[in-house]
């Protein structure tokens, strides 16, 4: 094929994608606006549910969901499931952000009427944290470090209001935390005290639930943005 023409058709292409890209905007604000508070949940698709993390994240969602706020995930297994499962079984709102993976499907315990699908992971990430009031974080992989860092860079720029970021399962997190107070602050100074304290870890639900209490006994409900 002429290089040419494969360059012009890829062109074409992508400017058609900005309609299916306006879509997925367009349902996500449509359905989540009218859900009212909500907390995010990251975390690992591999976490199994015989591991204390998928039970503990199970606990932290069902409290979360006893105080009133909605429960959000990627949709998928894991530590998304469990969160998914704690709400649901909390009679909470339960709501799923998936994305078109070949290797992931959405869990059964999503809310059919929040079931959302998404192709494009930067519009899923617009999601969670435009309707989210905090980000509760499992342990997980590459795709968890992404969502974390990319909503500390929207609150640490001013782009978006604060909102807690908890890190759940210090034996986990802690050693991120202690590099980034060592050489990210102490040794090269690429942040600041106050970015850091974005970062808060807990290892319990009561320890979750009292972290986003405070919090929002000082500031009130909004979506971000």
């Amino acid at each position: 094929m002429n290089k040419n023409k494969k360059w012009n058709e890829i062109k074409t292409n992508d400017s058609w994608s900005i309609f299916k890209i306006m879509g997925e905007f367009v349902e996500g604000y449509e359905t989540l606006s009218s859900i009212g508070p909500c907390i995010s949940f990251f975390g690992s698709a591999r976490i199994k549910p015989d591991n204390k993390y998928y039970k503990l994240a199970e606990e932290i969602a069902g409290e979360i969901a006893n105080r009133g706020y909605g429960v959000i995930t990627g949709g998928g297994p894991g530590a998304m499931e469990a969160a998914n499962k704690g709400a649901s079984k909390n009679k909470g709102k339960s709501v799923g952000l998936c994305i078109d993976l070949p290797y992931e499907e959405p869990n059964k315990f999503i809310d059919k009427d929040k079931l959302l699908k998404f192709n494009y992971f930067f519009v899923r990430k617009v999601m969670f944290i435009r309707y989210s009031q905090g980000i509760v974080v499992m342990p997980g992989g590459f795709g968890t470090l992404d969502e974390v860092f990319e909503a500390a860079t929207l609150i640490q720029t001013k782009e978006v209001e604060k909102f807690p970021i908890i890190l759940v399962g210090s034996e986990y997190w802690r050693g991120v935390v202690d590099w980034m107070k060592e050489t990210m602050l102490l040794e090269n100074k690429h942040v600041s005290k106050e970015d850091l304290e974005l970062f808060q870890i807990a290892d319990t639900k009561k320890e979750v639930a009292s972290i986003l209490e405070e919090f929002h006994n000082n500031y009130e409900f909004s979506p971000n943005f």
